[in-house]
């Protein structure tokens, strides 16, 4: 008997949000993610959703509360960054390297979320 999810990580980042479906969105378009559980709270809206990117599991929820940040890794960063500003995101960094043996850059998604998109150099 395992204690996960199967394909799931042993820690997810969960985010409190306004809009869990615009979140959901965003990371589709973005990241190219999949949805993976997505429950409703009475009376609209919703409790808890979840989604799938690359090998990582992102869980959020609709509340009041900080927006979270993010750092992810990706092969290509710079078309990332590129399509979440077509998704509406704001830059918050410009892509560069910035001498840490990484090249990053930052969006504020809709919602409020900040999200570092970085490769390794």
């Amino acid at each position: 008997m395992t204690y996960k999810p199967d394909g799931y990580t042993s820690l997810a980042p969960y985010l409190l949000v306004s809009d869990a479906e615009e979140v959901l969105m965003f990371c589709e378009a973005v990241f190219g993610a999949e949805r993976l559980r997505v429950i409703p709270r009475e009376g609209g809206g919703i409790m808890h959703a979840e989604c799938r990117i690359d090998d990582t599991v992102l869980m959020m929820g609709e509340s009041e509360g900080a927006p979270a940040m993010l750092h992810i890794y990706l092969p290509d960063p710079d078309a990332a960054f590129d399509r979440a500003l077509q998704a509406g995101a704001e830059v918050v960094q410009e892509m560069m390297e910035k001498g840490d043996g990484d090249r990053r850059g930052g969006v504020r998604s809709p919602d409020g979320t900040t999200w570092y998109f970085a490769r390794q150099l």
